[in-house]
């Protein structure tokens, strides 16, 4: 009878460190990684592409990061991260007026964001539209950033805007 009991007894202990022990895993190689996350690694794929002149490959990657994105943004609505990046993909893609709204959309939620102040004012630039390029430039002035330097170069000129 203690036999059976000491023999229950560790096999109910076996059980539950097992058990504590699988959830418990610091490998982030398990963690299941987000459809932002993954358009975001599309998106950085896709603009060594386009530096190798594989202009094909980057639109096919751009495609792919934007469906994920706005998959995302379905799931978790009115994220700036995710507006930029699908305001990004959208205009890659050659749809301006569709990227300047989430843009839009974006600032709207984080007016200060960098990456969507330079990305607007890159897109205003290729529009023509230098003076709300301008704007752009004014707010991203004292982020002490390469952002504005970046875009400082596109609207002077000095730098050709890759988009």
């Amino acid at each position: 009878m203690i036999k059976k009991i000491l023999l229950t007894f560790s096999i109910l202990t076996l059980l539950t460190v097992s058990s504590y022990s699988a959830g418990t895993s610091s490998d982030s190689s398990t963690k299941v990684k987000s459809d932002y996350d993954k358009a975001v690694k599309l998106i950085e794929s896709a603009k060594k592409y386009e530096k190798k002149d594989k202009k094909e490959k980057a639109k096919k990657r751009y495609e792919k990061a934007q469906k994920l994105l706005l998959a995302s943004n379905s799931k978790t609505p009115n994220k700036a991260d995710t507006l930029n990046y699908l305001g990004f993909t959208t205009r890659k893609l050659g749809d301006y007026k569709g990227g300047e709204m989430y843009y839009l959309q974006g600032l709207q939620i984080e007016p200060n964001h960098v990456g969507i102040n330079e990305y607007l004012g890159e897109l205003y630039v290729v529009t023509n539209r230098i003076d709300l390029a301008k704007e752009r430039l004014a707010i991203l002035k004292t982020c002490n950033c390469e952002e504005y330097d970046e875009l400082k170069e596109i609207i002077e000129g000095k730098k050709k805007s890759k988009y």
